[in-house]
């Protein structure tokens, strides 16, 4: 069962969320949040699989609230977005969230991105496109000369992780064990210092242009 917390401080937005999610077949709403900083509280005591959060919130906005569950290695973040102001989501980019998805996505898109996150895949809605991604990682840290420091199969990996693949996809293609995979993917933030595999693959997908 995937245990998810829901964060946004819209009650009609949340409840819609949270109705949504129940009727998934294998998903269980642990708890709701009005704001970031009942969010960070909350992950803290019910330690879900996944937290849905909204940016824009009062008190803590989901980016802080995001970048705190985070460092605390708590959940994965699935973020949520009208993506009408671009740095919100390269504000949760940088906080290291797992998955970013439109407020207007189908049922169906939401569930599904919940359940990428929650088997610790990234996932990013198709609206943020190639050129929006390279802005972001165009200032980032990682260079071809930080990519050095990844062995022949890390950079494998980072390749894959830019094509968007998932660890079960990125084990099929290169014909290793998924746990390995994992492992992999691990080594790579730690070397190019990133918070998430969405860094990795805008950080492949960067030095590629």
């Amino acid at each position: 069962m995937i245990r998810v917390l829901v964060a946004d401080d819209q009650p009609a937005v949340r409840a819609g969320l949270v109705l949504i999610l129940d009727a998934a077949p294998g998903v269980e709403v642990v708890g709701e949040a009005a704001d970031g900083a009942e969010a960070v509280d909350r992950a803290l005591a019910l330690r879900p699989d996944v937290v849905v959060m909204d940016l824009r919130m009062p008190r803590v906005d989901g980016i802080a609230a995001t970048r705190r569950l985070v460092e605390a290695g708590l959940t994965g973040v699935l973020v949520l977005t009208t993506f009408d102001l671009d740095e919100y989501v390269f504000g949760a980019l940088r906080a290291g969230a797992a998955g970013f998805l439109l407020k207007d996505a189908s049922a169906a898109d939401l569930v599904t991105a919940v359940r990428t996150v929650a088997r610790g895949d990234g996932i990013v809605a198709p609206a943020v496109t190639r050129r929006i991604l390279a802005t972001f990682a165009g200032p980032a840290a990682v260079t071809p000369l930080s990519v050095e420091s990844l062995t022949d199969r890390e950079r494998e990996v980072l390749a894959c992780l830019g094509d968007g693949l998932s660890n079960a996809e990125i084990a099929g293609r290169l014909g290793i064990a998924e746990a390995t995979t994992k492992t992999h993917v691990s080594r790579i933030l730690s070397k190019l210092g990133l918070r998430s595999r969405v860094q990795a693959a805008i950080a492949a997908r960067s030095l590629d242009t």
